[in-house]
């Protein structure tokens, strides 16, 4: 494995840590990396974000769920939202070409930074 390919591997890994305890901007931090490290097509590199933050926040969830008190009517209608918006925004991404796709998530992106200082 060439020193690219372990970093890029280590920061994804990094990224599915901290997502999975916290979560805010872990799409934007796991589309950066992935824009860095792989010559794609940002709407091959939106779906490939969706599926390993569905991975991360499936592991922590299952975590969560063994070791600690869990709401199960919130988890319920997160798990709602969370599925509903994963649905549209991918019908959406797939369909947007990538100027508009990639000017979204940056609006998205500052818009979650104003809101969180």
């Amino acid at each position: 494995m060439s020193g690219s390919a372990a970093a890029t591997l280590a920061a994804v890994y990094a990224t599915g840590v901290y997502g999975g305890y916290f979560g805010a901007a872990q799409g934007i931090l796991l589309l950066a990396i992935l824009g860095l490290a792989l010559d794609d097509a940002l709407q091959r590199l939106n779906a490939c974000k969706n599926v390993l933050a569905g991975v991360a926040n499936l592991l922590s969830g299952l975590i969560f769920a063994v070791v600690a008190h869990v709401a199960w009517p919130v988890v319920g209608l997160i798990a709602i939202g969370s599925v509903s918006g994963g649905v549209l925004g991918a019908r959406f991404g797939r369909r947007l070409p990538a100027a508009p796709l990639r000017a979204l998530i940056v609006a998205v992106g500052i818009v979650a930074i104003v809101r969180l200082l």
